[in-house]
């Protein structure tokens, strides 16, 4: 029996106050949707976003330093236009051919967090 069956989310951190600039980059640009946080947790800052089935929950980190190597990887239903949109947008999108037969690039959020996008 395997004990997992999803992945519910993925946490990036993020400098204090920073949360439009987030806003900007993952919903502005990435084209996802903000969700609300439970009350409890608001007040510690960041912000959460969903696109489908995938969230990204952004918290806050006093000693911020982005991800570099550790990072989500997104499969992506459109990927050769969102990675468009993404150059349109002045993202540098790094291709990655390293695995035979996976469509892939690397991307840095508005922070320096690393994100894979996956063709599908």
């Amino acid at each position: 029996m395997n004990p997992f069956t999803a992945i519910d989310h993925v946490q990036l951190a993020i400098p204090l106050g920073e949360e439009e600039k987030a806003r900007q980059f993952y919903v502005g640009i990435l084209g996802m949707t903000e969700v609300t946080k439970p009350v409890e947790l608001a007040e510690r800052g960041g912000c959460w976003f969903q696109s489908g089935n995938v969230q990204i929950h952004l918290g806050v980190e006093e000693a911020f330093r982005p991800a570099k190597k550790a990072h989500p990887a997104l499969r992506c239903g459109n990927y050769k236009e969102l990675t468009a949109n993404l150059q349109r947008a002045g993202i540098a999108t790094t291709l990655d051919t390293t695995i035979p037969g996976v469509t892939r690039c690397h991307i840095h959020d508005c922070f320096g967090n690393r994100i894979e996008l996956i063709g599908e």
